[in-house]
């Protein structure tokens, strides 16, 4: 049995996490962690602690799905207890990516921007298709959908599809977020990400591969954060008993 403290339990995505733990045989959450102490919510099932110290219960796994202000902490608390973590939430700065990546050497870490199985196949598909197009003149661009709470654009998960695209060409094109301001024909060495925010849109991912009357599109819709959820506690499974070291969904996967 995998036991799991919640980070950014009382959120959309802490509710699912434990909608779905609920059917898991094998994971259980212990505990969660929240702006606020909640103790008596039967909805819940655990407790929930307005700090890590203040934590009782002992766990192997933590899931983070917070906001990026909130990772700080996080990360103090993982250095200090060297705890395994499945690191979930977007829109992190350079430092505090930075910081995730060294304390993988103290602690098993699985940081992933996007933890849908379907997604993760998805970032291998698109180095294929771009290594067989690129080439043949096709230009690549990237277009994400998502409600208007989202909170960071582009989205995690755009920015690991355009990076697995340029890793694949050699790190050769350049990210462009806005044409407004320019007057000329595109680039063949530019890869476009684009960000729609709207209502409560789903997560929706098109990578579009444009070639002389020809256009291939590969294409993930979101349905339910349910598949974030899931992926989210397969991880936590996986990590359990891990020695330090940075791990990805590709490790789950494989």
């Amino acid at each position: 049995m995998t036991r799991i403290l919640l980070f950014g339990a009382m959120g959309a995505m802490g509710r699912n996490v434990i909608n779905c733990a609920k059917a898991m045989e094998d994971a259980t959450i212990v505990a969660g962690v929240d702006r606020e102490d909640h103790f008596d919510d039967p909805a819940i099932g655990f407790p929930v602690y307005g700090s890590f110290d203040a934590v009782k219960e002992d766990f192997d796994v933590i899931i983070d799905f917070s906001v990026a202000p909130a990772i700080d902490g996080l990360l103090d608390y993982v250095e200090k207890s060297g705890k395994a973590l499945v690191q979930c939430t977007t829109g992190l700065s350079a430092e505090q990516i930075a910081r995730v990546q060294k304390l993988a050497e103290k602690a098993p870490i699985l940081r992933s921007a996007n933890m849908s199985i379907g997604v993760n196949l998805l970032l291998e598909l698109v180095k294929t298709a771009a290594q067989k197009l690129y080439e043949k003149g096709f230009d690549i661009e990237i277009v994400e959908q998502h409600h208007h709470r989202k909170m960071d654009a582009p989205s995690g998960t755009a920015l690991a599809l355009a990076d697995a695209v340029n890793e694949a060409l050699d790190d050769r094109l350049t990210y462009v977020y806005d044409r407004s301001q320019r007057k000329a024909a595109r680039p063949h060495e530019e890869l476009g990400i684009s960000a729609v925010r709207g209502g409560t849109l789903p997560g929706v991912h098109d990578i579009i591969f444009a070639g002389e009357d020809e256009v291939i599109t590969f294409n993930h819709t979101a349905y339910s954060r349910a598949i974030f959820a899931n992926g989210a506690l397969n991880a936590a499974l996986f990590l359990h008993g891990k020695a330090a070291g940075m791990y990805s969904m590709q490790d789950v996967l494989a």
